[in-house]
C-alpha cells in the first residue's frame, strides 16, 4: 500500500511541481468563470481576469521562488 501511495505522489508530482502556482491558476479560472456567468454581456471582463490573473500568479510565483 505504501508503494502505491508513493507511486501516486510521484505521478502527481510530474504534473504539479508547484502546488501554490497550480492552486492560484485554478482560483483565477474559477473567478473568470464566475465573472462570465454573472456578466455574460461583458465577455472581455472574463478574458481580462484570465490574462492579468494568470500573469499575476506567475509573477508572484517567480518572485517567491527567487
Amino acid at each position: 500500500m505504501n508503494a502505491l501511495a508513493t507511486a501516486v505522489r510521484e505521478l502527481i508530482g510530474l504534473f504539479v511541481d508547484d502546488g501554490w502556482l497550480a492552486l492560484g491558476i485554478v482560483t483565477v479560472i474559477v473567478l473568470a468563470g464566475m465573472s462570465a456567468t454573472v456578466m455574460p454581456s461583458v465577455p472581455l471582463a472574463a478574458g481580462a481576469i484570465l490574462l492579468f490573473g494568470c500573469l499575476g500568479v506567475l509573477l508572484a510565483s517567480v518572485a517567491i521562488g527567487a
